[in-house]
């Protein structure tokens, strides 16, 4: 009965999630709204299985999480990206990768790339009845072309910029390009992003089962509506960066329950060795998306130098063939986009920028996640870094108060790893944000969460600070026992008789 149960709810889960990709679509008006309705009814769905799918025992468990995880990722797929324009851009850049030019040397609206441009990114301008040009289609927007200044019609956001995206990004955006014509349209990175995922609920359930984990909780993961949208539909790059931290998270940790790990049973060389292979899997997720990194220093207690090494090189050494095309053009948008988010003026920290003005936000900011990442490092437990990886991912995302929810993606597998389960008001809040962009209805969400996941904190250290005190009759007993001012003398036959 909990089985059906749970396949009922999951079938509704994937039923939602088609029907709204495929006719809501969120670049028109008001279509926003329609969309948070659909997916506050999917997040009710998702906790309702799995509420229930901590009721089932055995293998029977894991393959709903599997199925569950594959039959809602495809229902992801029944439209193209509707809160995103940014696959897009990744489509454009894996294009012209595939050609042989570096995504860094042009920017798209750049005439030089006029022989590249297909239809489907950049349509042909309309002449309207005043017989000027203009652009149609709600993801279109209208720019000129550099340097000659013609219209031009593009689905790419930012098109007279630079590509942002860091090299193992773009690796991925080339790969995936490459097995497909021209004028395949999202769906290729569309199926990356459900590849991506199940990759992910997949590891997950592996490093869990073999640390002793409750591998269940990986359907926090696999069944999360908001993974679905922001990695399938709307087939954020974000998904290969949390692969590679999650790697990252289990190649640093023993397989085995945590309470027996211990760092005898590995060797010097052994730990070593993890630790290395900790930092590669750490620098490939920097240069997937540089926000995962913020799940790096809870990694590095045991062995911080050799994992940070191996980091640092292994995310250099990924940047050096388009350094060597490219040059220092590499950086890219990055600093314009610090700007245009507001983080260097000071306005974009939701919990600061209300009481600090400009330049002391940012500052304030900058301490604040400096001493976030400093505690996940220096109190990390190396058998269970997870604990660490949940409270510092998401207190940095509080802090920076992203504008773009799918920053948080990476915060999930982590909370199904340490099961804190109220950290997931984390991408709530930043979802329902968008919704209401620059309106202080946005800020108090962000102010809530932030002040639920404080509550819980408390309380759980309150918890765990009250089991500490009850003492543990086993161990009193033990401990009598040992005692050899209590034991009884065995000389003696009375003693003997009464021992026995």
């Amino acid at each position: 009965m909990k089985i059906a149960i749970v396949s009922v709810l999951l079938a509704a889960l994937a039923a939602v999630t088609a029907l709204s990709t495929a006719t809501l679509g969120g670049f028109a008006p008001g279509a926003k709204v329609a969309l948070g309705v659909a997916a506050g009814a999917a997040w009710l769905l998702a906790a309702a299985a799995f509420l229930v799918l901590l009721r089932v025992r055995g293998r029977a468990a894991l393959v709903l999480v599997l199925a569950g995880s594959a039959a809602l990722g495809c229902a992801a797929l029944a439209g193209p990206p509707n809160l995103s324009t940014d696959s897009a851009r990744y489509a454009w850049d894996g294009i012209v990768q595939d050609a042989g030019l570096s995504p860094y040397a042009h920017v798209p609206a750049a005439d030089a790339l006029d022989r590249y441009r297909v239809a489907w990114l950049f349509p042909e301008p309309v002449r309207g009845t005043d017989g000027a040009l203009h652009c149609e289609g709600l993801r279109i927007q209208q720019t000129t072309s550099v340097p000659d200044g013609d219209v031009l019609c593009t689905a790419l956001n930012r098109p007279q910029v630079p590509t942002i995206y860091p090299p193992a990004a773009e690796a991925y955006f080339a790969a995936v390009r490459s097995v497909v014509p021209v004028g395949a349209e999202y769906a290729p990175l569309q199926v990356g992003g459900l590849l991506l995922s199940l990759g992910t609920t997949v590891l997950l359930m592996w490093g869990m089962r073999a640390r002793g984990l409750d591998a269940r909780w990986a359907a926090l993961w696999g069944w999360s509506p908001f993974v679905a949208s922001e990695a399938v539909t709307n087939s954020h790059v974000d998904a290969l960066g949390v692969l590679f931290i999650v790697a990252a998270t289990f190649a640093a940790t023993s397989a085995g329950s945590p309470a027996a790990w211990s760092v005898r049973r590995l060797g010097p060389d052994g730990s070593r060795r993890r630790a290395a292979l900790a930092g590669v899997l750490i620098g490939l997720a920097a240069a997937a998306k540089f926000v995962p990194a913020i799940a790096a220093p809870a990694l590095a207690r045991r062995r911080p130098i050799t994992t940070t090494l191996a980091a640092a090189a292994t995310f250099t050494v990924s940047y050096i063939p388009y350094v060597a095309v490219t040059g220092w053009a590499v950086i890219g948008y990055l600093p314009g986009y610090l700007d245009e988010e507001g983080y260097d003026s000071g306005s974009r920290f939701a919990l600061l920028s209300p009481f600090l003005p400009g330049l002391w936000a940012t500052g304030a900011a900058a301490l604040l996640i400096l001493a976030a990442l400093f505690l996940a490092w220096r109190m990390s437990d190396p058998r269970a870094p997870w604990h660490a990886q949940t409270v510092s991912v998401g207190a940095v995302l509080l802090i920076t108060s992203p504008s773009y929810p799918w920053y948080a993606l990476v915060l999930i597998p982590f909370i199904a790893l340490s099961k804190r389960w109220e950290w997931l008001v984390v991408p709530i809040a930043l979802t329902l944000r968008t919704l209401v962009p620059g309106h202080p209805l946005g800020t108090l969400v962000v102010a809530a969460a932030a002040a639920v996941v404080a509550t819980a904190t408390v309380v759980r250290w309150r918890r765990a600070r009250a089991e500490r005190r009850i003492p543990n009759p086993a161990r009193t007993t033990r401990t009598e026992i040992s005692n050899p001012a209590e034991r009884a003398p065995a000389s003696t036959a009375p003693a003997r008789e009464e021992t026995s």
